[in-house]
């Protein structure tokens, strides 16, 4: 494996080691699977946590260990088991697959989106043993024509055809309607189920200081506070996208990994043409549809692009140069940051809900939810521009 791709996934480096906080939740995720592995009733093991918590990193690391257990000649309780890992993102799905052929336990067949893994167990009337899903937030909560999903709620419909299921969710990256939870649906759901639930609270991704998380977390609840200076993480604002720009390229030449990444506030739309966005005085082309096996971030041309909340999620940067759309202002009388969604150009984000109230907040929370995806990608270093002249001149004076 290149170091290049250790870094820019969850997939640990050869000499690194999960952390005390990580072994002690592999540990109770594998006493949970033997304890529940044959119970008349499925189990639900959760696993909490903050953008860069690790959790892709352990789930990774637990699903390797599962399936050399499945796959060992020596007996023990999970030899022979058939198990998943599931999830509803393509990206990370390139990357999953791409690691399976480094591990002579893992196959690529372990690996797969919900919907045809849903379809086919249905079909063939078959149970998985275990299934892990990660990034269950991004996981359908009503039908899907287009992903050809026909149920109502993709996790319950993993849960009906496993014996144990271990997801990952944090309902602070829900960056679609049709993926929402409500606050108050999620614990009644995992009441129905003999569950468990673990949160990993410690930062692995952004370095350094707690501050520049801790004043992520507050700009992503509208809240602007003073700008932390910490010496090992470069935090700046700029004037104008395209120093932004040029600094980033300086990065990518020396540290690699460093990418721009916008907010979904410049349209777009699939297979026609070739869509920009502007920052001041820099243009450059949104992401393309990716038809190849490597994964955005890991290709030399798209340093030339700009990534989506689509495209970056669940992955490591070194260096981000964050650009946030006209959506995203400043309301000077009360000194917070708001949303606008009406500007928001990314529309599938808001579509086919009816049985939500009113959608104004939850539209606005996906909003926050996008730029708090974004903002925590870079492991050594953020850098912001608003697109919005008065925004951009509070955050310069912070």
């Amino acid at each position: 494996m290149t170091t290049e791709l250790s870094a820019a996934t969850f997939k640990l480096a050869a000499t690194a080691a999960l952390s005390p906080a990580q072994q002690q939740l592999e540990h109770q995720l594998f006493t949970f699977i033997n304890e529940h592995l044959h119970t008349p009733q499925p189990g639900l093991f959760v696993i909490h946590g903050d953008a860069g918590t690790g959790k892709s990193a352990v789930l990774a690391a637990a699903f390797a260990r599962l399936q050399a257990l499945s796959r060992s000649q020596t007996a023990n309780p999970l030899q022979g088991t058939t198990n998943y890992l599931v999830v509803n993102h393509n990206e990370m799905l390139k990357i999953y697959k791409r690691l399976a052929g480094e591990d002579d336990q893992l196959r690529k067949k372990d690996f797969q989106k919900p919907t045809p893994l849903i379809n086919r167990l249905a079909k063939t009337n078959q149970l998985a043993d275990v299934t892990f899903i990660d990034e269950a937030h991004l996981l359908l909560t009503q039908p899907d024509r287009y992903n050809r999903f026909n149920q109502h709620n993709q996790l319950s419909e993993l849960i009906q055809h496993s014996r144990v299921v271990v997801m990952v969710f944090d309902e602070r990256q829900v960056l679609k309607l049709k993926s929402y939870w409500q606050a108050s649906a999620l614990q009644p759901f995992l009441a129905a189920y003999p569950h468990q639930q673990f949160n990993l609270d410690t930062q692995y991704r952004v370095t350094g200081s707690t501050a520049v998380v801790d004043w992520i977390n507050h700009f992503t609840r509208g809240q602007l506070t003073a700008k932390p200076h910490v010496r090992d993480f470069d935090f700046r604002i700029f004037e104008d996208g395209q120093p932004m720009y040029d600094l980033i390229r300086q990065r990518d030449q020396t540290v690699q990994l460093s990418r721009m990444i916008a907010t979904a506030d410049f349209p777009y739309v699939v297979n026609h043409g070739t869509w920009y966005v502007t920052a001041g005085s820099l243009k450059l082309p949104w992401d393309k549809v990716n038809l190849t096996d490597d994964p955005w971030a890991l290709r030399p041309e798209t340093l030339d692009e700009v990534g989506s909340i689509y495209t970056i999620q669940g992955f490591d940067l070194n260096y981000a140069g964050v650009i946030l759309g006209p959506s995203v202002g400043y309301d000077a009388t009360t000194d917070r940051v708001i949303v606008r969604p009406e500007r928001y150009e990314d529309q599938e984000a808001f579509k086919n809900r009816d049985d939500l109230g009113n959608l104004n907040p939850l539209k606005a929370q996906i909003i926050f939810n996008s730029i708090n995806v974004l903002m925590k990608r870079g492991r050594y270093g953020l850098y912001l521009y608003a697109v919005d002249p008065v925004l951009r001149q509070r955050l310069l004076a912070l």
